[in-house]
């Protein structure tokens, strides 16, 4: 991989081939004042993991494989469910109960553009079990965030 995170400054990349050659469950690709984009390659039958971000709107896009994008008010009541491919796009309003899981026979990948900052800027994570147990995962301190309010997950 080519891309490395260098902060707020200004940045360019191939996004496409950055997002099919990423082996990780994670890797935070650039991270702004204001927003940060990560790239992920899920596993057959690997999920995203159902949470709820209360203050960050979130943008995934598919660039191979094929998902589940599930979503509602409430963890138990996910009334938006929908079968997506590469080119596809999910968009994840603040406060919204979602999950994405790979349906497909090969690796989904994908890349995620939140906002605000949600992830240590560089951080890499190779699989799920890493980044649930991680514990130096924080925004950075140079990024806006909105008052407190935690992160769920099921």
């Amino acid at each position: 991989m080519g891309i490395k995170d260098i902060g707020p400054r200004p940045q360019s990349f191939d996004l496409e081939t950055e997002t099919l050659e990423n082996p990780n469950y994670r890797t935070v690709a650039w991270s702004g004042t204001y927003l940060q984009v990560t790239l992920m390659s899920i596993p057959v039958k690997g999920e995203i993991g159902l949470e709820k971000h209360p203050d960050t709107d979130q943008f995934i896009r598919l660039d191979r494989g094929r998902g589940r994008a599930q979503m509602g008010p409430a963890k138990d009541e996910l009334t938006f469910d929908q079968e997506v491919t590469d080119g596809w796009c999910i968009l994840v309003p603040a406060g919204s109960w979602h999950n994405v899981t790979n349906i497909g026979d090969e690796p989904m990948q994908v890349y995620t553009v939140y906002a605000p900052q949600h992830h240590k800027p560089g951080k890499v994570h190779q699989t799920k079990e890493v980044a649930d147990t991680d514990t130096d995962d924080e925004p950075a301190e140079w990024s806006v965030q909105p008052p407190a309010a935690a992160d769920e997950h099921a």
